[in-house]
């Protein structure tokens, strides 16, 4: 389904949200007896972190329950890690593919979708590739590599660097040389080089719009804009499946889980604006639930059961 703004679904009511969530009711909220005074332990990506949208949302999760959320932020690549070696509870993330071989291999279970935003390509306003307002990212992509235009790539296998290799390989281009530099680090360090010395790099646009990079501008805008739908950049939150690490507390994670996806917690995504600026944008309620989201891409049941 194409990735477009959309009207926030208000009129769900509180308890038919819950229910679409898969979540506790609210009469079991604060201080259940079963996870109040534990510690869920999440892994999630940088860019849900430096945003600050996560204070805003566990903050009146741990009031509700009685818990602690600690967080670890890293990429996608790391945060599943952490979670296949039972080091975390929930991942909260954004690479469908990498989400799914996780699922795949038993150690994922009950995703979510969660909210969506976009990538943007982004770089130094002189735009030495001339890549400023097309709506083709493989194209953009393209014109950087003719020019040797410096580009800076993540390279640290997170959600963002595996959709820049994604577009890269759509283009039929193998990056390498002077020009290109992967810096093996988050996000905000990759936008704070670009700043400082000059190219191009891909971004999502949430960390790209709480920060202040006066040498940096959006050249390539995703479908938040109107661009290409290449450039959707959706979130899934998924628990660390028990049967696989005992030590996981499931149901502190069922319950976190829940809460992001009721009502209360996607409107907390659609409210949190930095600067005027929404970042996130809630998927969880649906008028058209999608099943896809529970299980991974393609995946159909076994004939013989």
């Amino acid at each position: 389904m194409p990735i477009q703004r959309r009207e926030f679904l208000a009129g769900i009511g509180g308890t038919a949200a819950l229910a679409v969530a898969g979540c506790l009711g609210a009469d079991e909220g604060e201080g259940d007896a079963s996870i109040a005074g534990t510690t869920l332990q999440l892994a999630t990506t940088t860019s849900t972190d430096d945003t600050g949208l996560l204070d805003e949302l566990n903050a009146p999760f741990e009031d509700r329950y009685g818990v602690t959320v600690h967080t670890v932020a890293d990429g996608t690549g790391a945060s599943i890690e952490t979670a296949e070696r039972g080091d975390c509870d929930v991942v909260m993330v954004h690479a469908r593919s990498l989400e799914d071989e996780f699922m795949e291999e038993g150690y994922g279970v009950n995703r979510r979708d969660l909210m969506f935003n976009d990538f943007v390509i982004v770089g130094e306003p002189d735009d030495p590739a001339g890549i400023n307002g097309t709506d083709d990212a493989v194209g953009a992509f393209e014109a950087i590599a003719d020019a040797e235009a410096r580009f800076v790539s993540r390279g640290d296998n997170s959600g963002t660097h595996t959709k820049e290799l994604a577009i890269w390989e759509e283009a039929g281009i193998d990056p390498g040389g002077d020009w290109y530099q992967e810096i093996g680090d988050g996000m905000g360090n990759a936008l704070n080089n670009v700043n400082q010395q000059g190219g191009y790099t891909l971004s999502d646009r949430g960390t790209f719009l709480s920060r202040d990079d006066e040498a940096v501008e959006i050249h390539v805008q995703g479908p938040i804009e109107g661009g290409p739908e290449l450039l959707s950049n959706p979130y899934g939150v998924v628990a660390v499946n028990p049967e696989v690490h005992e030590n996981v507390e499931y149901d502190l994670a069922m319950a976190y889980i829940g809460f992001l996806t009721s009502r209360e917690g996607q409107e907390i995504i659609e409210e949190y604006t930095v600067d005027g600026k929404q970042l996130f944008y809630p998927e969880a309620l649906s008028e058209e639930p999608n099943f896809q989201q529970y299980v991974p891409e393609g995946w159909r049941p076994d004939s013989d059961d």
